[in-house]
């Protein structure tokens, strides 16, 4: 019996050509896919974008983990460890959650501003790690250095970093972690109408973001105090966390006539005319920047503690200045001329510290002495806010 009598036919090569023939069972299926790749969507401009998203939907995961490789790998070096690569895959997956990519955003930032610089790291890279390496380049221990001061700034360097009494400390620590009576008033600031609460100044413990009432009471402390010592302090207008807002509304994103009165000489006793700084709260989703009106030097500054700029709050300032002193002090004045400073600060390094990063640049820059702190010093501020809040019950 010979080899091809005992062999099973070769039935696939069979079918292979009976179909190629046109005459086979998988003559339909092969026509099919000829009209599938001839007819598929992207040969249709108008209905192109809507078979991208349909094909990016219905795309099925790959099967392997290995085959893997999301378009955020792209950018970053292949020699990474397999420890710190399971690590950004499991960071990177945050970003498919929106709700988490503000979070996500704080948290890389404060470690990338915290990590050690590598000098085998090459400048070519334009991964997000480089990126914001390259933001934060600038080492906070140079940020934290005291520039000269004269007599004055010693001073005032003397009384913000003065340690609390235990007295002191003991009144702080029962307000801040008391567990009696939450809702209750503790003090009731009558000049701005502002009503504190034990809930509300419990903002000010560690790991806590600061409200809204804790702020405008402490830029109205500033005020006051500004209004008691003339002669030491600079000649400034601190604007509500509510102000930008209003500001900032309406279809066009400005709306002068929403703050028109806000600034009335009545409500007021002076011009914004008059005054060397003008501090501007601003709110930006979950953090606390601050941009700074420099009427004497004619400047706009913006301070961050993340290290960013955003050009477009001092375009609306730079319009808003112009509006206002046009209105009530029939001055024109070019503002477009005017330099936009994002001058370096002291860093944050945790995602929280933003508000009380927020009122130490105010309230060094409206004593006139330079920006002499760090992130050690947060939780020293936080009580001491407290401290000088907790001073109005007595008075």
């Amino acid at each position: 019996m010979s080899p091809s009598a005992t062999s099973p036919p070769n039935r696939p090569h069979r079918k292979r050509h009976a179909g190629a023939g046109g005459g086979g069972a998988d003559d339909g299926s092969t026509r099919r896919r000829r009209s599938a790749v001839l007819l598929g969507p992207t040969h249709f401009p108008a209905v192109r974008s809507f078979g991208l998203r349909l094909a990016l939907v219905v795309a099925p995961a790959p099967r392997h983990r290995r085959e893997q490789r999301p378009l955020h790998y792209a950018c970053r070096p292949t020699s990474l460890p397999c420890r710190r690569r399971r690590r950004l895959r499991s960071i990177i997956s945050l970003l498919h959650l929106p709700i988490l990519r503000p979070f996500y955003l704080r948290y890389i930032l404060a470690a990338a501003a915290s990590a050690p610089c590598r000098c085998r790291r090459k400048e070519s890279l334009v991964g997000m790690g480089n990126y914001i390496s390259r933001l934060l380049a600038k080492s906070s221990s140079d940020r934290g250095k005291a520039p000269p001061a004269d007599d004055t700034a010693k001073e005032d360097l003397c009384e913000v970093f003065t340690p609390l009494t235990n007295e002191e400390e003991s009144e702080v620590k029962n307000i801040l972690y008391g567990s009696d009576q939450s809702k209750k008033i503790i003090v009731l600031h009558g000049p701005s109408n502002i009503d504190i609460t034990k809930e509300k100044i419990w903002c000010l413990r560690t790991c806590n973001w600061l409200n809204d009432e804790v702020i405008n009471l402490y830029l109205e402390l500033l005020k006051e105090r500004a209004q008691r010592e003339p002669k030491r302090f600079l000649k400034c207008h601190f604007f509500n966390t509510f102000f930008y807002k209003k500001l900032a509304c309406g279809k066009t994103g400005y709306d002068y006539q929403s703050v028109r009165r806000w600034t009335t000489l009545n409500r007021l006793g002076y011009g914004l005319v008059e005054c060397e700084k003008i501090f501007v709260p601003i709110h930006r989703n979950v953090h606390w920047c601050l941009a700074i009106i420099n009427m004497k030097d004619r400047t706009f500054q913006y301070l961050d503690s993340f290290g960013g700029m955003d050009h477009a709050v001092l375009k609306i300032l730079a319009r808003y200045i112009r509006d206002e002193l046009n209105d009530k002090s029939n001055i024109q004045v070019d503002t477009s001329s005017w330099l936009k400073i994002s001058d370096s600060c002291p860093l944050q390094q945790n995602g929280w510290d933003c508000g009380m990063f927020m009122l130490k640049f105010i309230d060094f820059h409206s004593r006139g002495i330079g920006l002499c702190f760090t992130q050690e010093h947060m939780d020293y501020f936080r009580k001491r806010t407290a401290k000088e809040i907790l001073r109005l019950r007595a008075d």
